[in-house]
């Protein structure tokens, strides 16, 4: 499994109010679903990326409970109506508890 785990997120700085923008997410993760094995014949442990949340200014807007079938390197992207400026937090969570985590930020005006 790669230690390289490399959140992206892409949105733009700016937006007029009431406007719909496009969120895109891309994690840098393997996903192994824990259905291969290795050349000596032990299976692989699972290691995938199961729960995805973006929040803004605290508040959960979006999120989504990823299962093994997902590929690697998973991309999410969503909607969102900007009406007010503010930080997007973005938090990537593992198997075993660990999360990845960006932000970003938007101006409305």
């Amino acid at each position: 499994m790669s230690a390289n785990i490399n959140p992206r997120v892409r949105l733009p700085q700016k937006a007029k109010p009431g406007e719909i923008i496009e969120i895109r997410t891309l994690v840098s993760h393997q996903m192994e679903t824990g259905q291969r094995v290795d050349g000596a014949g032990a299976r692989i442990p699972r290691k995938i990326i199961n729960r995805f949340t973006a929040s803004f200014n605290g508040k959960t807007v979006f999120e989504a409970d990823w299962q093994p079938a997902i590929s690697a390197n998973p991309y999410q992207s969503f909607s969102f109506r900007a009406r007010e400026s503010g930080e997007f937090k973005f938090v990537w969570r593992d198997d075993d508890g660990v999360e990845h985590t960006a932000s970003a930020t938007l101006t409305v005006g």
